[in-house]
């Protein structure tokens, strides 16, 4: 049984899952975005700004506006955020389809139809 002095919000939380209720609502029980694909290593920054009379925004979409006005990863988004990044993928998929901000796939610094690249990974491979 809690104790009266237990907050609402401990009374959401499960001692291994941590938060149960929050991202479900803040996502409107989305598991996925609405527009874009969103790797960990994405780059996300800012385009314009949210104006004032911008409906349909918590405050965890304006905060990624605001953090990401540099260049900011979604893995980095989710850590400052201290949300699932399940999470934070859905809400960057609410700005960027009503653009507010853009998205930068990091270019591979390894050519993937190169041989020369698999034959130096089999040859690490082999090292070990």
């Amino acid at each position: 049984m809690r104790s009266p002095e237990e907050s609402a919000d401990e009374r959401w939380l499960d001692e291994h899952a941590g938060p149960l209720v929050r991202p479900y609502v803040m996502t409107r029980g989305r598991i996925l975005p609405i527009r874009g694909r969103f790797d960990l290593i994405s780059l996300i920054v800012t385009v314009q700004p949210v104006p004032m009379s911008e409906l349909g925004f918590g405050p965890e979409h304006l905060a990624i506006v605001d953090l990401c006005r540099d260049l900011l990863s979604v893995a980095e988004i989710a850590g400052r955020l201290d949300l699932p990044v399940g999470t934070v993928r859905v809400l960057l998929g609410d700005l960027l389809d009503r653009g507010f901000i853009a998205v930068e796939e990091p270019q591979p610094e390894v050519n993937m139809s190169d041989d020369a690249m698999y034959e130096a990974v089999l040859d690490g491979l082999r090292a070990l």
